[in-house]
């Protein structure tokens, strides 16, 4: 018997995303046959960027052995009773962008961005630049990126994602939508 439902978890992060104000658009779940670790992935962007270039990608990473230590210390404490909150499940949310003919400053994106992330959300940003044809000037592509740890014990809660953490992703999804017109342009 498991003690937590993590594809309910995951329906569960969808709808509260779309509560927040994204639109869902795909969700991919892969198993790894060796060591049987799994992936979960949800695919989004703010409600009113349903055509914009914006694209956020939550992946949820489970570790087998993570879930079933913390399912061996469930089922050894008298029931009532919850473990040590000290299980945790690697949350990445993933913004991307498609080549922009004027790519932003990395640092003045960074700085930018870790405004609106704040201290709760860290953000890391990368670009990839390619050219296209040899004749043709670089094309910048914007990636960014904030790693978050969700607790199993809140995820057995129903509680592990907060509306704040969305709030941020939300605000920063909408940050990137308006940057990206001045990129594209």
């Amino acid at each position: 018997m498991a003690v937590i439902d993590v594809p309910g978890f995951v329906a569960d992060l969808k709808d509260h995303a779309v509560e927040h104000g994204f639109h869902v658009h795909d969700e991919r779940h892969f198993v790894e046959s060796y060591s049987l670790r799994q992936t979960w992935e949800v695919d989004a962007h703010p409600e009113e960027g349903c055509d914009g270039p914006v694209d956020l990608y939550l992946s949820l990473e489970i570790d087998p052995r993570v879930l079933l230590g913390f399912e061996d210390m469930v089922m050894m404490l008298p029931d009532g009773e919850d473990p040590l909150d000290e299980y945790r499940f690697p949350l990445n949310f993933t913004w991307g962008l498609p080549p922009l003919p004027r790519g932003p400053d990395l640092l003045v994106a960074a700085t930018e961005l870790a405004g609106v992330g704040g201290p709760d959300l860290p953000l890391e940003v990368s670009a990839i630049d390619s050219i296209p044809d040899a004749t043709e000037a670089p094309q910048r592509s914007l990636r960014v990126v904030a790693h978050q740890q969700v607790s199993l014990l809140r995820i057995r809660e129903g509680d592990a994602v907060s509306c704040e953490l969305l709030d941020r992703c939300l605000a920063v999804s909408r940050h990137l939508l308006g940057q990206a017109e001045g990129w594209i342009d």
